[in-house]
């Protein structure tokens, strides 16, 4: 009996200590966080669960429905990439070939309206709402400064920072990208209410320009250039110059710190597979859609090459398989929109589980794309 007293006060007293390291400090989003992940068995987010957030539409305009290949479905996945794909608890997988829809498949109840977490394939959107703004005038050009749209840059190393910066992951700014910190920007940004006031208090430490390191922050700050240059919501702004003239079947759900807030301009644009696809076709026919120059084409192609890092473009990623090499978005959960130029093709993977990565490119990324050549001779 008195070890369970003892024990039961070191208990209470863990409790207490956590508890007020979570309360001093402001970090109630932890509260959030622990209830919809550790409480539900999981140790980080679901593609499902965008509706514990608010969120903003992204409207729809004319729909316009992929063209059917006359080879629509007609080929399988070959048999040695087939449980490789369901291991890593693939949802959905098309191929888009020629214009046209040329396979797609889905696992698990999932289908061809199902809305899922894009995560960090945001940040893609993100860069081409930043070539959206550049084309209207919006945003001069790339190499705008920071504080020409947020005033509080104006200071010390912050001066130096440039939209370049942003879109390339060089800002040298002292965000921390690690997903198992609680304390670390991804968390706070994802489960906490007050997502520009969060980015804004980290500053730039090194020199912007110089070194390529990935962090969520820079797409958030991205984001919030985009709304103040625009004076739209980064939703309705998608909304008027991209989902509607790309002729989205189904309207987008971008989550939101909080009700009227901020979309999390990092992650969280909620759609579909064949809906996502429209964004990789708008990419590989170089910005253009119907006929009609969308993105200024000098801008996209140089999203699609190396910037500071052979594998980042401007918030694109690059690989190279089979000789093949092929700009991407990527979500950390598996989801991918791959641009593949020379084979006049878009394939996007939707699922819950991507694998390791070594050098900067995931392997199950390979074992999706090695598939679709085979599938698209």
């Amino acid at each position: 009996m008195k070890f369970l007293k003892w024990l039961g006060y070191i208990l209470l007293t863990l409790l207490i200590a956590i508890n007020l390291i979570i309360i001093i400090p402001g970090r109630f989003y932890i509260y959030k966080a622990i209830a919809n992940t550790y409480l539900k068995g999981r140790s980080g987010p679901s593609i499902d669960e965008y509706g514990i957030f608010p969120d903003r539409v992204v409207k729809t305009g004319t729909a316009k429905p992929w063209a059917i290949s006359k080879n629509y479905n007609k080929a399988s996945i070959p048999k040695e990439y087939v449980e490789q794909i369901a291991n890593y608890q693939t949802e959905a997988f098309i191929i888009i070939k020629n214009d046209s829809l040329y396979y797609e498949q889905y696992w698990d109840g999932y289908s061809d309206t199902s809305h899922t977490n894009s995560f960090s394939m945001a940040k893609s959107i993100v860069s081409i709402l930043t070539g959206l703004a550049i084309q209207e005038g919006k945003i001069k050009s790339i190499d705008e400064h920071v504080y020409d749209f947020i005033p509080s840059f104006k200071n010390g190393m912050d001066s130096l920072l440039t939209i370049k910066d942003l879109l390339t992951m060089s800002s040298g700014m002292s965000y921390v990208e690690s997903y198992t910190n609680p304390f670390d920007y991804p968390a706070q940004a994802y489960y906490g209410d007050n997502i520009v006031a969060n980015t804004l208090k980290y500053k730039v430490v090194t020199e912007p320009g110089k070194e390529f390191i990935y962090q969520s922050g820079n797409s958030t700050l991205l984001g919030y250039i985009v709304t103040v240059a625009t004076g739209k919501t980064l939703s309705d702004y998608a909304s008027e110059k991209l989902w509607q003239p790309l002729g989205a079947e189904y309207p987008a759900f971008w989550s939101i710190d909080q009700k009227g807030g901020m979309e999390k301009a990092y992650c969280c644009f909620n759609s579909n597979a064949r809906d996502f696809a429209r964004l990789g076709q708008l990419y590989l026919d170089s910005g253009k859609w119907g006929g009609k120059q969308l993105l200024p084409q000098d801008y996209v192609l140089a999203s699609m090459k190396p910037a500071l890092s052979e594998h980042y473009g401007y918030n694109w990623w690059i690989l190279n398989c089979d000789g093949h090499d092929i700009p991407y978005c990527r979500g950390i959960l598996g989801q991918y929109i791959f641009v593949i130029r020379d084979k006049n093709m878009v394939v996007v993977r939707l699922g819950k589980k991507r694998g390791p990565v070594d050098n900067n490119v995931p392997s199950d990324a390979l074992i999706y794309l090695k598939a679709a050549f085979e599938m698209g001779r």
